[in-house]
C-alpha cells in the first residue's frame, strides 16, 4: 500500500510538493479554499478537498482528509490580519483536535523565518522576545503547539521569502522607495520550497526545525536593483533611515542533516 499524505494547502508550494510525491507513488489528498481549483487538482492526481479554516477547518469530508499517516500543513497565516495571533492559535487547536481524531503520525508545518529577531541566526535563536512582528510571534506558538503533541511527530520548515516562476523577486517593490537598502535577504526559490519539503517528508526527519533559505545573502539594494534589470523595470530607490535591524537565516543543518544541495543557492543569479 502506498504511503498516503494530506497538504493543506495545495497552492504556490503545495501543489508541486503534490505532483512530486505522486511520481514518488504517494497517494495525495489536497486541499483548496476555492472551488474552481478542485477540478485542477484531480487533474494531476490529487484527491481534491475543500477545507477553510474559519478559523477552525471546515469543509465536507475532513475526517477523510485528516485519515493520512502524514499531513503538510501548508496554509498562510494571514500576517496582515490584525487578529493574527488569536486566529492563528484557534486555527492551530482545530487542526490538532481533527489530527489527534485520525490517523495521522506525522506533521510537516510549513512556518517562517520571521519567527527570527537580529542577527545570524540558527534554528535555536528563535524567541517570543525577539521575534519582531506579530505574525512570526504567532508562528512561534503555533510551532511549540504542534511540536509537544505526542499523537504525532513534527517537522518545522521555517522559510524564508519565496521567489520564482509566475512571482519574480522584488515584483511590489519597483519604482517605490524602500527602507534597509544595506539588509541582508533570506530568500529561497520555489525549486528549493519544494525540494526540502519532499526531502523532509521522505526522509522521515522528526521532532526537528529546519531553516530553508539560500545560501547566500546579498543586500537588498544589490538584489533588488539586479531583480529590477529581469524585470525590465525601474528599480526602488533606497531611503537612508532603516530602524529594523539586519539578519541573516543561517541553513547548514538542512544542507547537513537532509543532504540537501540547494539547485539556487545564489539569488544573484537569474533563475526561473
Amino acid at each position: 500500500m502506498p504511503l498516503t499524505i494530506s497538504i493543506l494547502g495545495c497552492g504556490y508550494v503545495g501543489l508541486p510538493v503534490a505532483e512530486a510525491l505522486i511520481s514518488r507513488g504517494w497517494r495525495v489528498r489536497g486541499s483548496t479554499t476555492r472551488t474552481e481549483k478542485l477540478l485542477d487538482l484531480l487533474r494531476v492526481g490529487v484527491e481534491p478537498y475543500l477545507v477553510r479554516l474559519t478559523p477552525k477547518p471546515e469543509g465536507r469530508g475532513l475526517d477523510d482528509f485528516f485519515d493520512s499517516e502524514v499531513v503538510f500543513l501548508n496554509f498562510p497565516p494571514g500576517r496582515r490580519r490584525k487578529d493574527v495571533a488569536s486566529f492563528l492559535a484557534r486555527a492551530m487547536e482545530g487542526l490538532i483536535g481533527a489530527m489527534c481524531a485520525g490517523q495521522v503520525r506525522r506533521v510537516i508545518f510549513a512556518s517562517s523565518t520571521s519567527v527570527y529577531g537580529a542577527g545570524r541566526v540558527t534554528e535555536s535563536d528563535a524567541t517570543l522576545t525577539a521575534a519582531l512582528t506579530a505574525s512570526g510571534r504567532a508562528l512561534l506558538k503555533a510551532e511549540k503547539a504542534l511540536l509537544q503533541q505526542s499523537d504525532f511527530n513534527t517537522t518545522v520548515l521555517r522559510y524564508g521569502g519565496l521567489y520564482g516562476y509566475h512571482r519574480p523577486p522584488g515584483r511590489f517593490l519597483m519604482g517605490r522607495t524602500i527602507a534597509g537598502g544595506r539588509r541582508a535577504v533570506n530568500l529561497v526559490h520555489r525549486d528549493d520550497a519544494v525540494g526540502v519539503a519532499v526531502a523532509a517528508i521522505e526522509q522521515g526527519r522528526c521532532n526537528e526545525i529546519f531553516n530553508v533559505c539560500a545560501d547566500r545573502h546579498p543586500t537588498r539594494q544589490a538584489f533588488y536593483t539586479k531583480a529590477a534589470q529581469w524585470l525590465s523595470c525601474a528599480p526602488p530607490e533606497f531611503a537612508d533611515h532603516d530602524d529594523r535591524p539586519d539578519k541573516i537565516v543561517l541553513n547548514d543543518k538542512v544542507r547537513r542533516q537532509l543532504a540537501y544541495e540547494f539547485a539556487h543557492p545564489d539569488p544573484m543569479r537569474r533563475a526561473p
